[in-house]
């Protein structure tokens, strides 16, 4: 094993790193293993404009495709389309046909999904903690005085 590779997180090779932060990584980090990392993978998939809110609204009860529609101002149908099939392809959310006339849809999120709540539920507890802080260093990095 290349000594660039032994401490690094990023590698699929290495599920039994306990923490990210503990984690040593190489430097520079050699972008195909940042490339490939799981954790970049998650983070650009809930990272996007809208997986986050669906995949919050489903953490509370299954939802139709009109009803995730019309519960998320702006988003196009295109759009929410494009999200549901991501997240289904990710194992995240389940999608069922009922054989009514015509076929309704039902979304809902997979144990994997659910699983994933308690992650999202952290980040957005810190980053609710933390938006003075934030919205501070963002004045001061713009030359804005403090209000």
């Amino acid at each position: 094993m290349a000594a660039a590779e032994e401490g690094s997180l990023m590698s699929g090779t290495h599920t039994d790193v306990p923490s990210m932060v503990s984690a040593a990584l190489p430097t520079p980090v050699p972008v195909g293993e940042y490339e490939q990392c799981p954790v970049t993978d998650v983070l650009r998939r809930v990272g996007d404009k809208w997986s986050i809110l669906v995949i919050v609204l489903l953490g509370r009860r299954p939802h139709r495709f009109n009803e995730l529609h019309r519960g998320i101002e702006t988003i196009s149908q295109r759009m929410l389309t494009r999200t549901l099939r991501a997240l289904e392809t990710d194992g995240l959310v389940h999608r069922e046909v009922f054989p009514t006339v015509p076929p309704s849809v039902e979304y809902r999120l997979t144990p994997l999904g659910h699983s994933l709540l308690q992650p999202l539920s952290g980040l957005a507890d810190w980053a609710v903690a933390h938006r003075g802080d934030i919205a501070a260093a963002r004045r001061a990095a713009a030359g804005t005085p403090t209000p």
